[in-house]
This record gives structure tokens, sequence and C-alpha cells, in this order.
């Protein structure tokens, strides 16, 4: 089974500086995606893992959640830490979150993320 990780604990992880992938096409990500993610599209996500850490979190990201899973199951057969981001950029998007637009991965995690109310804690 793949590890997942819910919407509201991959907001404070990815607040406290995760390390995001997103596994979507070229033309998905460009259309918005979590701040700060790296895009590794999934055809092509063997030519990332150059650089990608083995000794921290990497959390993997798609449009749902489907790419993300698959994604996720082979990096951990890699060795890597992965876990796959449940519901996925069109959720962290829904919920209101921000989004980055364009090829870079926009504004690192902490000053783009809102703060957490001890409500949604």
């Amino acid at each position: 089974m793949v590890p997942e990780i819910d919407q509201q604990r991959f907001a404070e992880v990815h607040a406290a500086g995760a390390l995001v992938v997103d596994v979507r096409n070229g033309g998905e990500y460009r259309a918005g995606h979590v701040p700060g993610a790296r895009s590794a599209p999934l055809p092509n996500l063997s030519l990332a893992l150059a650089g990608l850490p083995k000794d921290r979190p990497v959390y993997v990201i798609c449009q749902s959640g489907g790419r993300s899973a698959q994604a996720t199951s082979l990096l951990r057969d890699l060795g890597y830490d992965a876990h796959s981001v449940g519901g996925g950029t069109g959720a962290w998007i829904d919920a209101g979150r921000p989004a980055a637009t364009g090829d870079a991965p926009g504004a690192p995690t902490a000053s783009t993320a809102p703060a957490l109310s001890e409500e949604t804690r």
C-alpha cells in the first residue's frame, strides 16, 4: 500500500518547507501548482531522480492522486521516503490554498502558505 498524506497534514508539512514533486504534465503544472513544487512529469520521473534526496521525505502530487500514487510506489521501491498527496493539486486549489503558475516552482512554501488557526490544526 502506498502511504498517503491528507490535505490538512500536507498543508502543515508544506508550510514547514517540505520537498514536493509534481508529476503532472508540463501544461498542467504551468496552469497552477503548489508553490515550491518541482515539476517531474511521470513519464520523465527517472530524469529527476538524481536531484531527489533519500534522506528526507518527498511528497508526490498530481491532479487528484492517481499518478502520484503510481510515482510514490516507484520512488519507494527505489528507497525514497515518498508519500502521495491525497486529493492532489485539485483539492489544494479547491481549498483556497495558494497556487503558482508558469514553469518555475514559485515562491517558497513558508512565505506563501496561510497560517493555520488552532481550529484547523
